[in-house]
């Protein structure tokens, strides 16, 4: 448990201190080669190529990247969650004190955000390398008794049943790195035939392609397709692997070999072997859409989606009732709003007007939601509801009235100047277009998480939200000092583009900060919003 929370901790680190930046790294990939790197690299990071492989499925449900180009990923995410049990497998046990102090000093004890999560990062690894050190003791001695022999024989004899032993402990932990580094452990200490280690490790590679699976079982196409292209490439060569087991034995490897560092190696071996598979991931997409069920989807009127209100008038003298129908109604226009939001830049880069047009008349469907809910609310009346649920009346309220804005923002602010750039045929420098575009994909996260704050109230994400709102501010006083450098340097595209620029920049910082909204009330009766910045900045 201490190995798999710890594996949890590292990951938890790593996607909160740039969980923005991983669809910017993979979508800007389009070579199968170089969307294998990235997964690897991403798989490094999260050791886990299991939390690689539903990222990417998110990414190519949303449209974000292709199909071809998410298996590639994910080919490349099982390398390198094979490199991270090479790295963890290494004899560094005399860095646990250090990377517990370390880590421990700054989630504790650092104001920054980045700051606190390499610290989280570095307690999980120190936790990590400490747990692998405790199961090696811990198993130690039981190979002295009767039990340990007579399993290791059973399975040395059995390689079926090791290989599904492998794979349901991956898919129960959900970590393939944590069985491999098990497995692993006991080998180092003379616990199991090599062998049913082996087999073990190849089970565990198939669980591990099942994990995915099953997490996103609830996407929508084409999500599913890529952890399932995963499971046939992976399982089919980890079942190749054990029937060649099977038959040869360990007539192949060297006995000298045969210890917990070849055990590694064939992980490694069996992971890189997946990478042949690269020049093929066109045609394994194509052959997922022809495999994998897509269901008849009939033609739905978008625009009567958004008119089915949640303010239910049959409810109004019940209280409690009605506070869940106006949270619900708030919900209604969270949606709405991130259906505005989602296709800004694409209605920059089409400048169709038609499409333009349609996507304003949204904002009236907004507006109107806003005034259902103060109507709504003038009906209960005040005196029928106790303080906290007058408080939260008036979280929804104020929260709705700033979606209300983040709409104004989208319909008479960004999509006028998408109007605009069309009509004056204005072209932005590759560098603006695609600081442009990180920043529209970190809104869009951050919109997310804040309509995830809108539903759990956690007090964590609300703070998370609100550092990743100070991420944005800074993003966007970057983009405009890089902007006007390239002004300077001379770019005649930024200098054409310049006001289109940095309006579009305004407006999505201002869209941020209304979104992020939602986390000011949470904080504040959790004790970690200032009363008054100003005052306090200045007594210190």
């Amino acid at each position: 448990m201490l190995l798999l929370f710890a594996v949890r901790l590292v990951r938890t680190g790593i996607e909160r201190a740039f969980g923005s930046h991983f669809q910017q790294l993979i979508s800007r990939r389009t070579h199968s080669l170089s969307a294998a790197t990235i997964g690897l690299f991403l798989a490094v990071v999260l050791q886990s190529s299991a939390a690689v492989s539903v990222l990417v499925s998110g990414f190519a449900t949303n449209g974000a990247i292709a199909v071809s180009t998410g298996i590639a990923a994910v080919i490349g995410a099982d390398l390198g969650s094979a490199i991270v049990v090479k790295i963890l497998s290494l004899s560094v046990d005399w860095m646990i004190p250090a990377l517990m102090a370390l880590g421990g000093g700054l989630y504790l004890k650092s104001r920054f955000h980045n700051l606190r999560q390499f610290g989280r990062v570095f307690l999980g690894i120190g936790l990590i390398l400490l747990s692998l050190q405790m199961l090696r003791d811990a198993v130690e001695p039981i190979q002295n008794g009767d039990l340990m022999p007579a399993i290791a024989a059973y399975l040395e004899s059995d390689l079926i049943s090791a290989f599904l032993l492998g794979m349901v402990l991956a898919f129960v932990m959900h970590s393939s790195v944590a069985v491999v580094l098990m497995a692993v452990s006991i080998v180092a200490v003379a616990s199991m035939p090599f062998v049913a280690a082996i087999s073990i490790v190849l089970g565990a590679n198939l669980g591990g392609a099942l994990v995915p699976m099953w997490l996103t079982r609830d996407l929508q196409q084409p999500g599913k397709q890529i952890p399932i292209a995963n499971f046939i490439v992976r399982g089919s060569t980890a079942v190749v692997a054990l029937l060649l087991l099977m038959t040869f034995k360990l007539d192949f490897f060297p006995e000298q070999y045969q210890t917990a560092d070849g055990l590694v190696l064939i992980h490694l071996l069996f992971n890189a072997v997946l990478i042949i598979y690269l020049p093929f991931t066109g045609i394994i997409s194509s052959l997922m859409d022809r495999l994998v069920y897509k269901p008849e989807t009939k033609e739905v009127d978008e625009h009567t989606i958004w008119d089915r209100t949640a303010l239910d008038r049959n409810l109004i003298d019940s209280p409690q009732f009605a506070i869940a129908c106006v949270h619900r109604e708030v919900l209604r226009m969270s949606q709405l709003i991130e259906y505005m939001v989602n296709p800004v830049m694409k209605r920059y880069a089409e400048g169709d007007q038609d499409s333009i047009d349609s996507h304003q008349a949204l904002d009236l469907k907004v507006n109107k939601a806003l005034t259902d809910i103060r109507l709504y609310v003038a009906d209960i009346g005040e005196h029928e509801l106790v303080k906290s649920d007058r408080r939260k009346m008036r979280n929804f309220m104020e929260y709705a009235i700033n979606l209300e804005a983040c709409g104004d923002i989208v319909a008479k602010r960004l999509l006028p100047l998408a109007s605009e750039k069309a009509t004056k045929n204005i072209q932005f420098s590759d560098e603006g277009w695609n600081e442009l575009l990180d920043m529209h994909k970190a809104v869009v996260a951050n919109m997310s998480l804040a309509f995830n704050v809108l539903v759990s109230e956690d007090v964590e994400a609300a703070r998370e939200l609100m550092l990743s709102k100070n991420v944005v501010t800074a993003q966007e006083r970057d983009s405009r000092k890089s902007h006007l450098q390239r002004i300077l340097s001379g770019s005649e595209k930024s200098l054409e583009s310049s006001d289109l620029h940095l309006e579009t920049l305004r407006a999505l910082k201002d869209l941020n900060s209304q979104i992020a909204s939602v986390c000011y009330p949470i904080l504040h009766r959790s004790g970690l919003l200032l009363e008054n910045r100003l005052m306090n900045d200045a007594g210190s």
